[in-house]
C-alpha cells in the first residue's frame, strides 16, 4: 500500500513586518529519496539562489503541496482573541493537512514540550476528517527531507512577500526582523500611516515604539 508522507514548516514567525508563511509538501514514501537527490536541506543552510532553484524542482517532484500566508492583521486579531502564535501555527498546519491528506507528517515544532510532540498534539485538535500520524520535532526541517522541502517553499514565499512590500512602499525594509536597521527605519517612518497593515502591531517592538513616540509628542508640548 502506498504511504503518503508530508513535511510542514514555517518561515517568518519572529519578524515584526510581513506575513508568516506555512507550507506542506507531500510525496509517496518510496519517492522521498528524489528530494534528497536534488539537494533539499533546511532552507537556512541554502543560499537564496539555491532556494529559488529548489522551489521549482520541489513543486515538480511533489505529489502535492500547500502554502498559506498569514497576514500581520490576522496575527494581530488572533492576539486579541487570545490565540498565541503556536496555536495559530497549529491551526494553519491542520488546514494544510486536511487539504493534503497524508498518512504520516513530519513537522518542525516550535514547542519544546514532550520533545516537540506537544505541538503535534495541538495540531490534532484542529484536524478535520482523517488524522495522520504526526511526528513533531524541533529541528525536523534539518532531519527529514520532506520537512526541509516545506521549509524551502515557506522561506522563498516569505522572501518574495517581503520584496513585494519593499516595492510597494518604495523602500527596502530588509528582512522584517526587529534588529534589522532597514526594518527599524521603516517602523520609525510608517508606524501609524497607510503602511501599518504590514506591521504586526501586537509585537512588543511596535508597542514600545508607539509608547516612545507618544511620550516624545507629550514632552514636546
Amino acid at each position: 500500500m502506498m504511504v503518503i508522507i508530508c513535511g510542514c514548516d514555517e518561515a517568518g514567525r519572529g519578524p515584526v513586518l510581513g506575513p508568516m508563511v506555512l507550507a506542506g509538501v507531500s510525496i509517496s514514501e518510496d519517492r522521498r529519496h528524489e528530494l534528497t537527490e536534488i539537494g533539499v536541506k533546511d532552507s537556512k543552510l541554502l543560499t537564496a539562489k539555491k532556494r529559488d532553484q529548489l522551489y521549482d524542482q520541489i513543486i515538480k517532484i511533489a505529489d502535492n503541496y500547500s502554502i498559506v500566508e498569514v497576514s500581520p492583521d490576522e496575527i494581530d486579531q488572533c492576539n486579541v482573541d487570545g490565540i498565541n502564535l503556536n496555536q495559530l501555527e497549529a491551526i494553519k498546519i491542520a488546514h494544510i493537512l486536511t487539504e493534503l491528506k497524508p498518512d504520516r507528517v513530519y513537522v518542525d515544532s516550535p514547542e519544546p514540550a514532550k520533545g516537540g510532540q506537544k505541538f503535534g498534539d495541538m495540531i490534532v485538535t484542529h484536524m478535520h476528517g482523517k488524522t495522520p500520524e504526526i511526528i513533531a520535532e524541533h529541528g525536523a526541517d534539518a532531519k527529514y527531507e520532506v520537512a526541509s522541502a516545506a521549509s524551502i517553499l515557506a522561506k522563498v514565499t516569505r522572501d518574495n512577500a517581503v520584496r513585494c512590500i519593499s516595492k510597494e512602499i518604495g523602500h527596502d525594509i530588509g528582512s522584517g526582523y526587529p534588529a534589522d536597521p532597514k526594518c527599524k527605519e521603516f517602523l520609525e517612518k510608517h508606524y501609524k500611516d497607510k503602511h501599518v497593515h504590514h506591521i504586526r502591531t501586537c509585537w512588543s517592538t511596535y508597542q514600545k515604539l508607539k509608547r516612545t513616540k507618544a511620550q516624545t509628542n507629550l514632552d514636546s508640548f
